[in-house]
């Protein structure tokens, strides 16, 4: 049933994207050449007068057939209910750089006309990327509105009860937009009758194949456990034979990445337990490159605020204004991080293994208003320029817990691969101060893993939007 509703929905989109390209065509066309377009002025007809629609409209007869053919190659007729609205676009936009340019490959070796506007194709193009982007956002609302009332469900069974399978559950149930409905697990390690999140285990992988040929299933998840992986082939063999569509959800996922590097030896697949990006020279030098000048340009920026902050801090309590404490950073190597003080002072013992809470009473008045800002952070910049710190990465931690949590949490000290930073992908997403440690730690790995200069702009913005005022820095 689902993959009738995909084919019948292909062909939906197909002559939508037709219409659209058509629409996009004459409204371009009126905002180059109509005397009342707004954008007529910016670029005037070459002759004085507007050559005929028909001219141009000529094109669309070779146009729409190879928009269309593009479109399929850039995967924009596939199914969309996992498709994340940033990777919609980015397939749309560059099926649309590739469509201009084999639009600008046909009026140059056809000669279809001789006077096309550059302003005209560009207005096109622009037109084009809009109209796309507004009608697949439109689409998916509606879609996803129609599944979470049930509609439009995609049948699955889950065959292996294992932590991927509870994982699996759990991204389900918890976004009934997908529309996927589970009706069961398959497997051998748990109960007839047992439940997880009221999924019932309902037979074993001996009844498998009994249980495939009675259902109208659209598709068969594999969660094996590890300790498992002996039957994997058998089971797949099986499951294909009902011709049901089989995806497997690997239980190893807390020991590869998400996107795993894959090598090719001779046609043996290897797999990369860990890829870091950082580790590449090039990358490293980048980085480091505008470290240095953002922390110099910062430092220029809030010289004036930091005198301020001094100036409260040594009038408003004892002790010194800088604070320094040893923490944990790249390959492991301590270093002296500095921060405003923003605490009555205390012993070393006392402060040392010891976080910080809501309302800790060894806070100060000022120290409560830079540490909510976060601008008791603004002296690490010249750890930045010293080379302990980055100005995004990983937070880095205090000797103390590092040892703790290295045995306690799995991939703990992958952390220290890189640089700690000032700021990163888990601070910006919440998890700073007295939160879980295990959601810092998969927010810090996840950027170890996927770290690119756009990556770094993204938490920068997010930073300066919503990072210097954080409830949960205490």
């Amino acid at each position: 049933m689902i993959k009738s509703n995909q084919s019948l929905l292909n062909k939906f989109l197909v002559v939508l994207d037709a219409f659209l390209i058509f629409a996009a065509f004459i409204f371009a066309y009126w905002l180059k050449f109509n005397y009342d377009s707004p954008l007529y002025n910016i670029s005037p007809p070459l002759y004085g007068y507007p050559p005929p629609l028909k001219t141009y409209i000529r094109a669309l007869y070779i146009l729409i057939p190879g928009y269309l053919l593009i479109y399929g190659l850039c995967n924009l007729y596939g199914p969309k209910r996992l498709k994340s609205k940033r990777k919609e676009f980015k397939n749309i936009f560059k099926a649309n750089c590739f469509a201009i340019l084999y639009f600008i490959a046909v009026l140059f070796f056809t000669k279809i006309s001789d006077n096309y506007s550059r302003w005209f194709t560009i207005f096109f193009f622009i037109i084009n990327v809009f109209f796309s982007t507004g009608f697949r956002l439109t689409l998916r609302w509606i879609l996803r509105s129609i599944r979470k009332k049930g509609v439009n469900l995609k049948h699955i069974i889950l065959v292996g009860y294992s932590n991927a399978a509870e994982e699996y559950i759990d991204r389900i149930q918890n976004n009934p937009d997908w529309g996927y409905r589970i009706h069961g697990i398959v497997a051998d390690n748990k109960p007839i009758g047992f439940t997880y999140r009221d999924i019932p285990v309902i037979a074993g992988t001996g009844k498998l194949t009994a249980i495939l040929s009675e259902n109208m299933l659209d598709e068969i998840a594999v969660t094996l456990g590890l300790g498992e992986y002996s039957r994997l082939q058998e089971i797949v063999k099986n499951c294909e034979k009902s011709g049901v569509h089989t995806k497997f959800i690997p239980d190893y996922n807390h020991i590869i990445p998400t996107v795993p590097q894959i090598e090719d030896l001779s046609g043996l697949p290897v797999i990369n337990i860990r890829h870091v990006p950082l580790s590449n020279f090039t990358n490293r030098f980048i980085k480091r490159t505008i470290d240095i000048l953002g922390a110099v340009f910062a430092i220029l920026i809030f010289s004036i605020p930091m005198i301020i902050i001094s100036i409260l801090i040594k009038t408003t309590s004892k002790g010194p204004l800088i604070f320094s404490q040893v923490r944990v950073g790249r390959h492991n190597k301590e270093f002296k991080m500095y921060k405003f003080r923003s605490m009555r002072e205390q012993t070393e013992a006392s402060e040392k293994k010891a976080w910080t809470v809501k309302n800790d009473p060894r806070i100060t008045g000022i120290g409560r208003f830079i540490r909510n800002t976060s601008m008791d952070e603004l002296p690490q910049l010249f750890n930045v320029l010293k080379g302990d710190m980055s100005l995004i990465g990983p937070r880095p931690e205090r000797p103390f817990f590092v040892e703790k949590f290295k045995e306690e949490i799995p991939r703990y000290m992958i952390k220290h691969q890189v640089r700690p930073g000032m700021t990163g992908w888990a601070q910006v997403k919440g998890y700073r101060g007295d939160t879980s440690i295990r959601k810092r730690i998969e927010h810090d790995l996840y950027y170890i893993e996927n770290w690119s200069l756009g990556l770094d702009i993204k938490i920068l913005f997010m930073t300066f939007y919503s990072g210097f005022v954080n409830k949960n820095a205490y």
